[in-house]
């Protein structure tokens, strides 16, 4: 089994809960950090003394300390913690549910597993982390669900063409217009209205300003 874990949460109820079950379940020491550029510097040093972490267990959002951050998220954490070792097991814990960005994590981050905060989340990262040992990646069920659910899309360049448009403040019916004089096609008005409520379904947007922000927070404008 894993002999040090480091656990990255700004919550103390969070991180006492979930220290609570992993002394339970498990014997190895479990270390803590507030902030990510704490995180970071004590998965170098661990590594640079040669008695590294096994496994990081991180949030993606963290409260500002008032002081300034360099690394301010937990997805930008674990890409720090990797470059330095790569070998490195890691364990998104958060509340973001949204299976794009869940899709994104496995894929670009490859991280190993991804916990839903909740009710059960202690007892569910506890079959994580046995699972993660054994090989395996692990995801909450819900998650699971909600990700074999959701609309499957290829995002391409008349995708992003088309939400640059929307970003830069034009109507669908004005896009049109553009479309046909500039010679993209589909350039129709019901053929963009149709590719637009498919990207808001697959970002899972509430609306079209919604879905430009989506866009823009994952760097696709």
């Amino acid at each position: 089994m894993f002999k040090k874990v480091l656990v990255a949460e700004d919550i103390d109820s969070i991180n006492i809960g979930l220290t609570r079950a992993l002394n339970k379940a498990f014997s190895f020491s479990v270390d803590h950090a507030k902030y990510c550029d704490v995180a970071h510097l004590k998965i170098l040093k661990a590594f640079l003394d040669k008695e590294p972490y096994d496994l990081l267990i991180t949030d993606l959002s963290f409260k500002s300390n008032g002081r300034e951050e360099r690394i301010t998220s937990g997805d930008a954490l674990i890409r720090e913690a990797k470059a330095t070792q790569p070998e490195l097991k890691t364990i998104i814990y958060s509340i973001e549910d949204r299976p794009f960005k869940l899709k994104e994590f496995f894929k670009d981050l490859q991280v190993d597993g991804y916990v839903l905060k909740g009710r059960n989340s202690s007892s569910e990262m506890v079959d994580a982390i046995k699972a993660i040992y054994s090989g395996e990646t692990y995801m909450s069920g819900e998650l699971m669900q909600s990700i074999n659910q959701s609309p499957t899309l290829e995002i391409d360049a008349f995708d992003i063409q088309l939400m640059q448009e929307l970003a830069e403040g034009y109507s669908q019916a004005e896009i049109s217009e553009r479309f046909k004089a500039h010679g993209y096609h589909p350039s129709s008005l019901s053929s963009i209205e149709k590719r637009i409520n498919k990207l808001k379904d697959y970002f899972m947007a509430r609306n079209t300003t919604h879905l430009v922000a989506l866009a823009k927070d994952m760097g696709l404008l």
